[in-house]
């Protein structure tokens, strides 16, 4: 059954036991000690979807130890046995398509086609894993003396803390977990406040997949995120860390990990440029912007935040594009029609509306959009803006 914590009525699931409100550790689905929640809200409606655990730095080090506890006995499966279990939870994933690509979509507030293709590429990288599980070889490199023979062979590394952000809830969690999983690596997974369902529903495929106790452990936490990162990045039986997320936080938990010289994998924010020169097919150069703009609302890290064109057709790109962006369908991505959706929530909403105003000020025009959207949600309008000065913040931050 889904937890009580859950308005299963707004994800309107076939099945609703994927969903859960509650934290994982060591094979059991669990709240705070302290009972606290974490509210979580759809981005779309502003309706409340339920609640997850507040946890903090007691159920981290109980998420670690179970999670070193079971490395003992999955680091000694076979590669075979590993790839057997990630392929029944691929199969279990897309068994359930539909469901778990309508979880994505309601959570995160992205159109349900990009659900759709979040979770098919999501599974996908569960799919990959298993293969690769079986094709972990080691090197046997010629030695400098005859009477020696130098062989290095691939060993699962122990406990991986896998730190993911809101943007993608599925697809980052399977990217880093099915490498782990694959290696014989167990986890303890800090999803994001903002959308902690998807990762949790891959929990319960996972159990149903007999993926054993304690091999994956999730920890939920919103304003104990400090010491909860802390924790996964600094304790002795954490191994690797593997983080997506902005620049920002990447620099905090490097430094964390650097005092035990642990092993990182960071995929930091971005801030990249596009180019358009003078001879260019503006219309390919206008497709090209919006794929690499647009995607998510614009709230992904390889999205371009930056548009350099030539003077000689700058006039013409920036009316082209604009009115490709004027015929965007902004809304709820449940609606079939809906093109791009709403910001994750208010606090994002208002950083662009102050990289916005920045950029007024010191000189920018609105081609397009430029302000927040009327009703329920936290929907800002697709922007366009010209003659933005280098200086100003949008040039120099994500957006």
């Amino acid at each position: 059954m889904a937890s009580t914590s859950i308005n299963t009525s707004v994800f309107g699931l076939k099945d609703s036991s994927l969903l859960h409100g509650q934290g994982h550790i060591d094979g059991k689905w669990v709240d705070a000690k302290d009972g606290e929640k974490i509210q979580v809200i759809n981005p779309a409606t502003g309706e409340e979807l339920g609640h997850v655990p507040e946890m903090g730095l007691v159920e981290t080090k109980e998420a670690i130890a179970a999670a070193s506890k079971a490395f003992t006995s999955w680091s000694k499966t076979t590669a075979k046995e590993r790839h057997d279990l990630l392929m029944k939870l691929y199969r279990l994933m897309r068994e359930n398509d539909d469901d778990l690509a309508r979880l994505i979509t309601v959570e995160n507030g992205k159109p349900l086609v990009e659900g759709k293709g979040e979770h098919l590429y999501s599974s996908s990288f569960i799919e990959w894993f298993a293969e690769e599980a079986v094709r972990t070889y080691g090197e046997v490199i010629p030695a400098a003396q005859s009477s020696l023979r130098n062989v290095v062979i691939k060993q699962p590394i122990g406990v991986v803390s896998i730190l993911t952000p809101w943007n993608f809830p599925s697809a980052m969690i399977t990217r880093k977990l099915g490498a782990a999983l694959a290696a014989g690596c167990t986890a303890v997974i800090k999803p994001p406040a903002e959308t902690p369902f998807s990762c949790l529903a891959l929990v319960e495929l996972a159990n149903r997949a007999g993926i054993p106790p304690g091999v994956i452990n999730v920890v939920t936490t919103s304003a104990n995120i400090t010491e909860v990162g802390r924790e996964l990045c600094e304790h002795k039986d954490i191994k690797k860390v593997s983080f997506t997320g902005s620049t920002a936080v990447a620099k905090i938990l490097y430094g964390y990990a650097s005092k035990t010289l642990k092993k990182l994998s960071i995929e930091a924010g971005g801030n990249a440029p596009f180019i358009v020169f003078g001879d260019a097919d503006i219309d390919a150069a206008v497709e090209g912007a919006i794929a690499c703009k647009f995607r998510g609302s614009g709230q992904t890290c390889v999205c371009a935040n930056r548009i350099y064109v030539h003077s000689s057709i700058y006039a013409e790109f920036a009316s082209r594009l604009a009115e490709k962006v004027a015929a965007f369908k902004v809304g709820n991505g449940l609606e079939s029609d809906t093109t791009h959706g709403p910001l994750i929530h208010d606090r994002a909403v208002q950083k662009v509306e102050k990289h916005v105003e920045d950029a007024l000020t010191k000189g920018a025009q609105i081609v397009h959009g430029g302000k927040r959207l009327a009703g329920p949600g936290t929907f800002f309008a697709p922007t366009i803006l010209s003659d933005v000065p280098t200086d100003a913040l949008i040039n120099e931050e994500e957006t």
